[in-house]
């Protein structure tokens, strides 16, 4: 959680013009972040993901950021808020969470096994899929694509509000028509329709995790500490370590090592955010691993539907541009620009 300014009035808000920028490219850069930047499209895809995915990807994230920002919440909100979003995008939007045909017709039919090895008794879904999902939705969908705006951003505007009750209302329907669009679509929900208990149970864990973050605790600054803030390498190590050590194992076993991992180097990272010295290079250390690693393991994974080999490599080349245009981009502006304390509690 920033410990910096508290959100500012309208008269203190830069033009509209200046505003929107950000809004525009966080609109864009989620549905690329959660679609393609770990090779789940080809290059000739990219636009499509863009039109069709990013009123609800993008849309999600901007009203996610923006309700942490109006409250002068931070990260810890941010994070409950994407999970929140995760479970309602698998479980009530496309249902991905509990179809277990969902992946048939693509080139990622061979995971149902995988997927079926840790189910859950009489809920019907798997928590290895569950933790793939809504992980996915929290680093790459919201989180990663706020670090990277934020972090073009100058300090003054890093940690403020971006839009007023009205832009938010306008962002709210864009991304209720976006959901609604996936859910009827032939390809989005693919004519399945969960369970009323499934459902009752996916609605109820979206309204604890938003019940969570908006609890007054994560808007209370924590004091710093003496101890040094370690070098942001040392925070992608971290992250590393929960992606591969998601892989240790099959079956139940996994998940709780995979579990364990996040919880641990989370409560970890928000130790480590109190202390002094903690900044914007930190955050985005944090907040870009995963799309490092995405990008990197881009090359060794199918896109969804088939595509010609040609198709397939220019779009990881593609990620690869991107991906560290976007890192290298932010972290030059990050040092053209004042440091300012940030936490993650």
């Amino acid at each position: 959680m920033p410990t910096g300014p508290e959100p500012s009035s309208t008269a203190d808000r830069p033009p509209l013009r200046r505003r929107l920028l950000p809004v525009i490219a966080l609109l864009l850069l989620a549905p690329w972040a959660a679609e393609c930047s770990w090779g789940g499209f080809a290059i000739d895809d990219f636009l499509p993901v863009l039109i069709f995915l990013g009123p609800m990807y993008g849309g999600a994230a901007i009203l996610i950021r923006e309700t942490a920002r109006h409250l002068g919440a931070g990260w810890p909100t941010i994070v409950l808020l994407a999970a929140a979003f995760g479970v309602l995008q698998a479980g009530l939007v496309d249902q991905s969470l509990f179809n277990p045909d969902y992946l048939d017709d693509t080139q990622y039919a061979d995971t149902r096994a995988v997927a079926e090895a840790t189910l859950v008794p009489g809920l019907g879904f798997s928590l290895r899929q569950a933790y793939d999902f809504v992980g996915n939705h929290i680093v790459l969908t919201i989180c990663a694509p706020i670090v990277l705006i934020e972090s073009f951003l100058g300090a003054g505007r890093r940690l403020r509000p971006w839009l007023g009750r009205p832009g938010l209302g306008v962002v709210g329907v864009i991304y209720l028509l976006g959901s609604l669009l996936i859910f009827s679509d032939s390809s989005g929900r693919k004519g399945f329709l969960a369970s009323p208990l499934q459902l009752a149970f996916a609605a109820a864990l979206v309204l604890a995790l938003v019940a969570t973050a908006l609890l007054p605790r994560w808007r209370r600054p924590r004091p710093r500490r003496a101890r040094r803030a370690p070098h942001p390498l040392w925070v992608v190590l971290l992250v590393v370590l929960v992606r591969f050590g998601a892989d240790l194992a099959p079956g139940w076993p996994g998940v709780v090592i995979a579990l364990s991992l996040a919880a641990a180097v989370g409560a970890l990272i928000a130790y480590l955010s109190s202390c002094s010295g903690w900044g914007q290079r930190h955050v985005l250390a944090a907040g870009t691993a995963s799309l490092v690693m995405a990008a990197a393991f881009a090359y060794l994974v199918p896109p969804y539907s088939p595509a010609s080999p040609a198709a397939a490599l220019a779009g990881d080349i593609a990620v690869t541009v991107i991906t560290v245009a976007l890192i290298v981009g932010a972290g030059w502006r990050l040092r053209a620009s004042p440091t300012v304390h940030v936490d993650a509690s």
